[in-house]
């Protein structure tokens, strides 16, 4: 990657519109070569589509190899149809106190999410189900006390590793309080400081200990960290807090730019600029480690 165009490329992770790469998504993945593509509902069909579009992606990315990318958390988030499994969700996991359950249904996971070619899963969840009522988290977290929250995300992070498939922990710094949905508005939590270091942080300060390959933002404002910006776009939450005071240096993706917390808020422009100026140069040894099979830094999802 020596041109900037190359280094900008690397930088998005993109969508694709069917079960196969249309001659112009193919032109443009060999023109920019982007950091990857991410799966949704519509590309994912028998198995044996999913495995050649799999397949043709990562043949369209040369010479460095692609992310392939997926939200497989379980329960409501889920991709991938009949005969692939469905698994739990995270709440029921946790409910069972069981991290070799975890493990297992991590591993489990991993399995099918290799089988298909995909290298890349946008879980697991390491919120914190502190609001009840949250319209968008609720049962996709593992538990309402953060230390349960670890336990059962840890145990079932490493079933997903061992198994080949890269983590990606999300939605730092914590979405679980949050009483709106951010895929079509803007929450915000107002806890202070110290609440969200002593309910919110702990799974992600933990996750950055663990030297999990990736983890991904949340399109929510906290005004105790960020009086001005979501913490997507927010140089004080991604550079501030996780770069330098948990000392992560792994790969940091946004959630979707599309969602509306963001999209209804900024131009395209805007947002792109502000993303990319709170986070730390991307592509590191480590990134590079991720993608030929190693341990996992980047900039996409649910």
């Amino acid at each position: 990657m020596d041109t900037l165009r190359e280094k900008i490329g690397q930088m998005l992770l993109v969508g694709c519109q069917g079960e196969a790469l249309s001659s112009q998504e193919q032109l443009l993945i060999e023109e920019y070569q982007f950091a990857g593509v991410i799966l949704f509902k519509q590309n994912c069909g028998a198995p044996a589509q999913l495995v050649k579009l799999c397949r043709a992606v990562w043949h369209s990315f040369d010479p460095v190899p692609p992310f392939i990318a997926i939200d497989q958390e379980g329960g409501r988030v889920h991709r991938l149809p009949a005969p692939f499994s469905h698994f739990p969700a995270a709440g029921q996991i946790g409910m069972t106190n069981d991290p070799r359950l975890a493990y297992r249904l991590g591993n489990a996971a991993a399995a099918e999410l290799t089988l298909a070619g995909i290298n890349l899963n946008f879980a697991p969840v390491l919120d914190v189900a502190s609001n009840p009522d949250s319209p968008i988290i609720a049962d996709r977290a593992f538990a309402a006390e953060p230390w349960q929250v670890i336990e059962s995300a840890t145990a079932w992070t490493q079933g997903l590793r061992d198994g080949g498939i890269i983590p990606c922990g999300k939605h730092f710094p914590g979405h679980g309080d949050a009483d709106k949905d951010s895929h079509f508005e803007l929450p915000m939590v107002r806890k202070s400081l110290e609440q969200l270091q002593a309910v919110e942080l702990p799974p992600f300060t933990q996750a950055c200990r663990s030297r999990i390959e990736a983890l991904m933002t949340a399109h929510v404002a906290y005004p105790a960290l960020d009086p001005r910006l979501p913490a997507t776009l927010s140089e004080a939450i991604v550079t501030g807090l996780l770069r330098h005071q948990l000392g992560y240096d792994g790969v940091v993706f946004s959630d979707d730019m599309e969602m509306k917390a963001v999209s209804d808020r900024y131009s395209v422009e805007e947002a792109t600029a502000l993303a990319a100026r709170g986070r730390s140069p991307i592509f590191t040894q480590r990134t590079a480690a991720v993608r030929s099979g190693g341990s996992a830094s980047q900039t996409v999802s649910d």
